[in-house]
């Protein structure tokens, strides 16, 4: 397997983080050493993890292995599509502007707000009594 050639991406969502390789083969996708329906459970999920490949038309063409750490199930999701897009780049680089206009490689800013002082959480005040 170490004379084939390997594309490497990380990805990023919410707290979670994916190492990506794609491989030369037939379009397995293993998550944390588990199959991607196994592992994701939603087909929800696996669309969104595929999205990269049906955007630049080579589904079917790379086996995906991905290492997750960190958040849920759908942030290493989005996680590991972010991986994905990231290693196509290595593939070649006339992916980008598909990539990039389909917001792929775009690391999605929103994370959790930290909690304030004086409050219940983030933004939700204790509950108030007149009486």
């Amino acid at each position: 397997m170490e004379d084939k050639v390997k594309y490497y991406g990380t990805g990023h969502r919410k707290d979670a983080t994916a190492k990506v390789w794609l491989v030369p083969g037939t379009g397995t996708v293993t998550i944390n050493g588990r199959s991607m329906s196994e592992y994701l459970g939603r087909r929800t999920l696996e669309t969104l993890v595929m999205q990269p490949f049906e955007a630049v038309n080579v589904s079917g063409q790379f086996d995906v292995i991905a290492q997750t750490l960190g958040g849920g199930i759908a942030g290493q999701a989005g996680a590991i599509r972010h991986g994905i897009s990231k290693a196509l780049l290595g593939v070649g680089d006339d992916m980008r502007p598909t990539l990039r206009r389909q917001g792929f490689l775009t690391r999605d800013p929103r994370v959790k707000e930290r909690k304030k002082y004086g409050r219940k959480r983030a933004r939700r005040g204790f509950q108030f009594s007149k009486r």
